[in-house]
């Protein structure tokens, strides 16, 4: 199959886990995604995925894991992290770069923490130690509007605090269709963002000992881009970037993020 893409699933604790792995690098890399995924998992996903980042398929075999199926409530960033380890040990992955952004790079800050043998680098992306004032005030609203069945309205709002102005004027085309993408329950977006609120790994930053990379941008709207420089404060030899022009969603929009990330991990 194209960049060796293949869609999967274990099972962690008698629950599935979906994860999706492409290319053909002897290195591996484990990309955790954000709180999206509480919508949609990577389950179906694996080529798209692969063709979105096929600049990584070359020198790693790629692996991007889904949190599990049917998420009990109270469910946390490090219970998230704890299933990774999990699902590593299941794949025989015994070490990885671990590309975690957003919530992913919050489940991250466990995961090399508690399991500092399964990281060989690390990077961090538009993510945060823990919940802010920014945080607190974006996160709530959306579980607010959770509550009240407002999937759109979330995905709006998401969109319009991600990105620039330039690159929403295609996002607004589609946002007529947004209902068609509505999953069809809630509860698993909303026990995921409030994973994010009750999240603080400010304490165990110091413990992380593999290479870090600390990616942010100055006015991110979710998560504030003195998040970033928190966390390459408390990291010891953390490399930090920061972007000036975009938001949260400089992940997708800086045409230099995959480079850094790749220059950093090779």
């Amino acid at each position: 199959m194209l960049y060796n893409a293949k869609n999967g699933v274990i099972h962690v604790d008698d629950h599935d886990m979906h994860y999706i792995r492409f290319g053909t690098g002897k290195k591996t890399m484990i990309m955790i995604p954000g709180v999206g995924d509480g919508f949609k998992t990577v389950k179906g996903t694996a080529l798209p995925f692969a063709y979105a980042y096929r600049r990584f398929a070359r020198d790693f075999t790629v692996y991007v894991f889904s949190r599990r199926e049917n998420l009990p409530a109270g469910f946390t960033t490090q219970n998230m992290a704890e299933d990774t380890a999990k699902a590593m040990d299941i794949l025989s992955i015994k070490s990885a770069s671990i590309v975690g952004v957003s919530q992913g790079g919050m489940i991250a800050m466990h995961l090399a923490a508690d399991y500092p043998e399964k990281i060989e680098k690390l990077v961090l992306a538009v993510t945060a130690a823990c919940a802010n004032e920014t945080i607190g005030t974006v996160v709530t609203s959306w579980i607010d509007m959770a509550h009240r069945d407002e999937f759109k309205n979330i995905m709006i709002d998401s969109r319009e605090k991600s990105y620039t102005e330039k690159y929403l004027k295609t996002y607004r085309m589609a946002y007529p269709f947004i209902p068609l993408m509505k999953p069809s329950s809630l509860d698993r977006f909303i026990i995921q963002a409030q994973s994010c609120l009750s999240h603080d790994a400010t304490g165990k930053l110091g413990l992380i000992r593999c290479p870090v990379l600390v990616l942010g941008r100055a006015e991110d709207k979710i998560v504030t881009g003195d998040a970033s420089r928190h966390i390459a404060r408390s990291i010891p030899g953390s490399v930090l970037h920061i972007w000036p022009g975009y938001s949260h969603g400089v992940y997708e929009e800086a045409k230099d993020f995959n480079s850094r990330v790749l220059d950093f991990l090779e």
